[in-house]
């Protein structure tokens, strides 16, 4: 007989007993409990503990650079530049003639004034002569009228002739005064022609050559003349880092509150520290309403003339932690605004909510969840869990917090 397929097969009934009892057999037995394996380790760690540190963070503010003082140098009276004296960039003392403007109409009305002057002497010398005649003339009648010899009415004669003789003189002294005044004007004006340095200190650009008409009106200067011995870093704060300075700031006014503050760092464009320290010497009474910023000056030393008016950098104010818990950044994981860190406990790790309270370079400073002396996952932290176990390798904190390279 040939057989189709398996459940054509006819069983006797003692068959199907053994059948079903080694089923139900295997299938208890596949149900009945495990024993589970060891969770295996994830692997190694570093870890470390979690020590207090004196950190320096800087809060940074563009500056604009300026010279401590910056004169605009500019014509008082009208002419043409006769002469330029010095070159941009030279180096000049107080005095020293910088332009010549051309005088020859002043010179004129100077040669013409001074003549006035001179005429004005030869009056008075004239008036004093009539005025010396007609005293002769009254006191040579006086007697003679007392002795009744000649009448009153001659006496009075002489005497209005020395009254208009001493007016005559009056008005020579004062056309003599006027025309002084009229020759020193022009001569100070002819002075003015002579432009020169009003302080020590370093020419700027000089937009104007030989030749250019210029004057006290104008617009633009003929050049500025920076004193560069010292300099002075202007720069802005916004009005919530303005209200933090004021709050926590130690001093009662403005002034001490200046005074506390500690020397600041200057970075220059290129990324170069300036190797002087300056001090915050002034902050303005109020804060600008277009920009919302309150603008403040630090002072810097320059012998050695490293910098110039216009230059640009960065003024870093210091903000230094006394022992302060620190961590790597690479040991926190954030998330919605927490911040966790991996703490070790044997050969596994917890989740540590913490608070931080600044970033600064690659460390984190912690005021909240973790104490000094704790060991943490120093960085590699993504793949962990709370209850994950670990091989922990531990180093020293410094060592650790040096070879981790910042996140950003």
């Amino acid at each position: 007989m040939k057989i189709s397929s398996y459940r054509n097969i006819a069983l006797p009934m003692s068959y199907k007993n053994v059948f079903y009892f080694c089923s139900l057999s295997i299938f208890f037995f596949s149900c009945g409990p495990k024993s589970e394996a060891p969770p295996k380790k994830v692997g190694t760690y570093t870890v470390s503990t979690v020590p207090l540190r004196d950190v320096t963070s800087y809060d940074e503010y563009p500056a604009s650079i300026e010279g401590k003082t910056n004169n605009e140098i500019r014509a008082k009276i009208s002419g043409y530049i006769k002469q330029v004296l010095v070159d941009e960039g030279a180096v000049v003392r107080r005095g020293q003639i910088l332009f010549r403007l051309e005088t020859n109409t002043l010179t004129q009305n100077a040669d013409a004034a001074r003549a006035g002057v001179s005429a004005a002497g030869s009056a008075i010398n004239a008036a004093r002569a009539d005025v010396r005649t007609a005293q002769v003339e009254v006191d040579k009648l006086r007697p003679l009228v007392d002795k009744k010899i000649i009448s009153e009415v001659q006496l009075h004669t002489a005497e209005a002739r020395l009254l208009s003789a001493q007016s005559k003189l009056q008005q020579s002294m004062a056309g003599q005064q006027e025309a002084r005044a009229q020759y020193n004007s022009i001569n100070e004006n002819i002075n003015y022609s002579v432009i020169r340095s009003p302080i020590n200190g370093v020419v700027g650009k000089l937009p104007l050559k030989a030749g250019s008409l210029v004057g006290p009106t104008d617009q633009m200067p003929i050049t500025t003349v920076s004193d560069i011995s010292g300099v002075v870093a202007y720069f802005s704060m916004n009005e919530k880092d303005y209200l933090n300075f004021l709050e926590d700031t130690p001093g009662k006014t403005v002034k001490e509150k200046l005074n506390n503050l500690p020397l600041v760092d200057l970075e220059l464009v290129n990324g170069s520290a300036y190797p002087e320290k300056g001090k915050i010497s002034a902050v303005t009474g109020q804060i600008d309403p277009a920009t919302g910023t309150i603008l403040f000056r630090a002072s810097f030393p320059n012998k050695a003339g490293l910098l110039s008016n216009g230059n640009s950098g960065t003024v870093k104010i210091p903000r230094t932690y006394k022992q302060v818990l620190v961590v790597p950044e690479a040991a926190t994981f954030e998330q919605q605004g927490i911040v966790t860190v991996y703490a070790v406990g044997g050969d596994t790790v917890r989740s540590t909510v913490i608070t931080v309270i600044n970033r600064i370079h690659n460390l984190a400073l912690v005021s909240k969840g973790i104490s000094q002396g704790d060991t943490i996952v120093m960085s590699g932290i993504g793949g962990l869990r709370t209850g994950s176990p670990i091989i922990p390798k531990y180093m020293p904190f410094d060592s650790v917090a040096k070879d981790i390279k910042p996140i950003f």
